[in-house]
C-alpha cells in the first residue's frame, strides 16, 4: 500500500441524509406467540445505524484539531461501522482505510470499495483476541505508514456515544411511554448514548443488553464466535456497565431463526444482532405483560443472504434453527457457567472493575 491517499471533496449536504429511521411494529412469532414490541429500523438508514457514530466521531476530532482537513481516517472494523465511515468521510471530505479480515463478506468488500474506502485485509486471527487484535495490531502499522492520519478508536471514543443522542430524540418523539428498551452490545455505543436521554424520560427505563456466546465483554470466556455485529474479544470502554439491569448471550441458530421469522413475519429483518435484539426483545414483551418494548435493529438483511439466510451456510457450520432454544437458561452470575447458547443474567458488571454487581430483581 502506498502513503498516496485522495482525499473526497467533501459533500455536507449529505448529512442531511442522516438518521430518522422507520419505527416498525413487530408482531411475528419469535419463536413464541408475543404481543409485539417496536423495531427501530437502524438498517434503512444511509450509511447504516453507525454512520450517527461515524460523524459523530470524526466531527469531534475536526473540532479538538486531532483531524485535519483532508486527512485519511484509518479504523478496524467487521463491516458495519466501515460503512458509516465511508459515509462520514464523503460528507466530511476524509478518505477512509479500513482494517478487516479474512471473514469479511465479498460483497460487503465490494460494497465499501464502491463507496470509496480502501481496504488492508488480515488473513489470520491472533492468537489471543482473535480477529480484532489481528486487524488491530495491522491498524498499527497502516497508521505508521500514513503520517496525518486519524484513528477514531470507535470501542473507546466517547463521541461513540455522543453520535446517538439524535436515535434517542427519534425514539422519545415517536413513543409516548417506553418500559422497555433492548440494544446489542459491541462497542457499546449505542446502548451507553440512547439510555441516559430516554431516562430523563422515563427514569424506571429497564435496558437489556444482547451479547453473542462467546465474547467477553460483560465477563464471559472468550471464544471464536460465527456472529459479526455484535460481541467483543475486548473490552470497550464505551460500554455503559451500570447502566444495564441484565444481559442476554444469544447463539448464532437462536439469532438465525429469529431472522427468518422477522423476514416472513414482518417483512423486515436484519443480520445476526438484528435477530438477537428481535429474540430479547419479544421475550421480553412476553414476559413482562402490557409493557412497552422496544429494541434497536443495527442491520438490514442483504450483507447476510450468504450466512443467515443461507441454509447450506447454516448446515455447515451445525446450525438447525429449527432447533433453537425458546427460552433463555438463567445463570446466577457471568462467572458461573459459560454460554453456549441463549442464557440470561440479572447480575452485570464490568468484568475488569471490582465491585459490586449491579443486580435487578425483578423479572
Amino acid at each position: 500500500m502506498t502513503t498516496a491517499v485522495l482525499s473526497p471533496a467533501g459533500n455536507a449536504e449529505l448529512l442531511a441524509l442522516l438518521g430518522r429511521t422507520p419505527l416498525a411494529r413487530i408482531t411475528a412469532d419469535l419463536p413464541c406467540p408475543q404481543p409485539g414490541f417496536w423495531g427501530k429500523l437502524e438498517g434503512l438508514g444511509v450509511g447504516g445505524m453507525k454512520a450517527r457514530a461515524a460523524v459523530s466521531m470524526l466531527l469531534g476530532a475536526k473540532e479538538r484539531g486531532e483531524l485535519r482537513p483532508g486527512a485519511p481516517v484509518v479504523e478496524s472494523t467487521s463491516g458495519t461501522l466501515g460503512i458509516g465511515l465511508a459515509f462520514a468521510g464523503q460528507a466530511l471530505g476524509h478518505p477512509v482505510v479500513l482494517v478487516g479480515d479474512a471473514e469479511l463478506e465479498p460483497s460487503m468488500r465490494r460494497l465499501l470499495r464502491a463507496h470509496g474506502a480502501r481496504l488492508e485485509l488480515v488473513d489470520r486471527p491472533a492468537a489471543e483476541g482473535g480477529w480484532q487484535a489481528a486487524r488491530l495490531a495491522r491498524l498499527r502499522e497502516v497508521l505508521a505508514r500514513l503520517p496525518g492520519a486519524y484513528w477514531p478508536d470507535q470501542y473507546n471514543n466517547p463521541d461513540n456515544v455522543a453520535g446517538y443522542a439524535s436515535l434517542a430524540a427519534e425514539l422519545a418523539a415517536a413513543l409516548d411511554h417506553l418500559d422497555v428498551l433492548v440494544c446489542s452490545v459491541g462497542t457499546g455505543g449505542h446502548s451507553a448514548g440512547i439510555v441516559g436521554p430516554l431516562r430523563r424520560h422515563w427514569p424506571r427505563l429497564r435496558l437489556i443488553g444482547v451479547d453473542a456466546t462467546g465474547s467477553t465483554i460483560f465477563g464471559q470466556p472468550a471464544r471464536p464466535w460465527l456472529m459479526r455485529g455484535l460481541g467483543s474479544s475486548i473490552h470497550p470502554r464505551n460500554v455503559a456497565y451500570e447502566a444495564f439491569d441484565e444481559v442476554h448471550w444469544v447463539g448464532p441458530a437462536e439469532a438465525a431463526d429469529a431472522c427468518r421469522r422477522l423476514a416472513r413475519g414482518n417483512f423486515v429483518s436484519g443480520g445476526w444482532s438484528t435477530g438477537a435484539v428481535a429474540l430479547v426483545a419479544a421475550w421480553a414483551a412476553r414476559v413482562h405483560p402490557g409493557a412497552v418494548v422496544a429494541g434497536v435493529f443495527p442491520d438490514g438483511p442483504h450483507r447476510y443472504l450468504g450466512s443467515v439466510y443461507d441454509d447450506d451456510f447454516l448446515a455447515a457450520h451445525g446450525l438447525d434453527p429449527a432447533t433453537a432454544a425458546t427460552r433463555p437458561v438463567e445463570i446466577p452470575h457471568p462467572g458461573a457457567v459459560e454460554a453456549t447458547g441463549w442464557a440470561r443474567c440479572r447480575a452485570v458488571a464490568d468484568p475488569l472493575a471490582r465491585r459490586t454487581p449491579h443486580s435487578q430483581e425483578n423479572p
